[in-house]
């Protein structure tokens, strides 16, 4: 598990020299964002590497995150900060699945050759989709204060730092 005050300490964000500025997140948004936090820390389609991935099972976990992901945001405020984060998590979904439906048949089909150019755009689309869920991740985790597991932790942005001569992934605990 990933503390946040240590996720915290990787994001950058407005600085003020001569005073900060305190915001408190409504309970029910809290609730919210943890439940969808602890939903996407189980699916291992945001970070095991995609060559260990199989592309159909990656395509049916992204429909199940999407129709997850449409539920919260039905349920929440259209102007709060969390109602934008899940849309943008949403949206990148469905790019992804629209990705995966061009050429379907040769996508599905040979994206687990390595080698195939059906790979290399699984790859891509997997990648992009995994940006936009890391950003959007670690802003939910600024923003509400929540701790997330070292797997999502993963695909947060940050510096990769060397330690003991050995290059780590991001934010993953030793």
């Amino acid at each position: 598990m990933i503390k946040f005050a240590d996720i915290k300490a990787r994001l950058t964000g407005i600085s003020c020299p001569f005073f900060g500025i305190s915001w408190t997140p409504p309970q029910p948004e809290c609730a919210t964002a943890k439940k969808i936090l602890r939903f996407l820390e189980d699916r291992r389609v945001l970070y095991v590497p995609s060559e260990m991935e199989v592309p159909d099972h990656c395509v049916h976990s992204v429909v199940k995150i999407r129709e997850f992901l449409t539920c919260e945001l039905q349920a929440l405020p259209e102007t709060s900060e969390l109602f934008g984060y899940v849309k943008a998590m949403r949206i990148a979904c469905r790019k992804f699945l629209e990705r995966m439906q061009c050429e379907e048949r040769d996508i599905l089909t040979h994206a687990g050759q390595w080698g195939h150019y059906a790979s290399w755009h699984f790859a891509s689309a997997l990648g992009e989709m995994r940006g936009t869920f890391g950003n959007m991740v670690a802003q939910m985790v600024a923003a509400y204060g929540l701790d997330v597991e070292s797997d999502l932790a993963s695909i947060l942005p940050g510096e990769e730092k060397a330690e003991h001569g050995e290059k780590q992934g991001r934010f993953r605990d030793r």
